[in-house]
């Protein structure tokens, strides 16, 4: 069976030809420092998580917890961002449009909207910003270009990655304020069980 696809070519369609057109006529190592990070960028949030986690363990077991629950908020974030992605089925810009893109477009059924990297990594950033705002601004940082990057390339239309950094930050303000409420509970349930040692150094 063949799903109906969204097409979200009339929205900002234009934006992201010029985009593209951009990039095709860009110098060759700007082209690969941005599509290796578009490809690989990811991993430096996960390395921003872990440095946030060693840091709060050596100030408190509330402050690792808070640190903890980065990962877990990211992971929830991806998740609804997934589940958006199967109801909109929006197809993807380098299918609709005759254009040459840096990125190998994917399959028709791989939806677009929103963007899973947006959305990864605008969740990692708000989420950091609750372990240290240091942290956090270098992930933000990371976060805008990770999403400039996935148009770059050619894979999302701009709107694409909007949506999905706002429904990365929402997500992960909401889940990391709430948590915040009440961390010392949940760090003292945590310290009485064999899961000790994430907590304290």
């Amino acid at each position: 069976m063949i799903l109906a696809a969204f097409q979200g070519s009339s929205i900002d369609g234009e934006a992201y030809t010029d985009v593209v057109n951009s990039a095709a006529q860009a110098p060759s190592w700007l082209d690969d420092t941005v599509s290796a990070w578009s490809t690989y960028g990811l991993v430096v949030f996960a390395v921003l998580m872990v440095v946030g986690w060693w840091r709060a363990r050596r100030v408190g077991a509330e402050a690792a917890v808070t640190a903890l629950a980065v990962p877990v908020v990211v992971v929830a974030a991806y998740g609804i961002d997934s589940l958006l992605k199967a109801v909109v089925r929006e197809s993807r810009p380098c299918q609709t449009f005759r254009v040459a893109t840096l990125e190998t477009c994917p399959a028709q059924g791989d939806w677009s909207f929103p963007s899973n990297h947006a959305t990864i990594a605008a969740a990692a950033a708000v989420a950091l910003f609750f372990v240290s705002r240091r942290l956090g601004a270098v992930a933000a940082v990371a976060a805008l270009a990770m999403a400039v990057s996935r148009i770059w390339v050619g894979v999302h239309y701009p709107h694409d990655v909007v949506v999905g950094m706002a429904v990365g930050a929402l997500l992960a303000l909401g889940a990391m304020t709430l948590l915040n409420r009440r961390p010392d509970s949940l760090s003292r349930r945590i310290t009485a069980t064999r899961l000790r040692p994430l907590l304290v150094s």
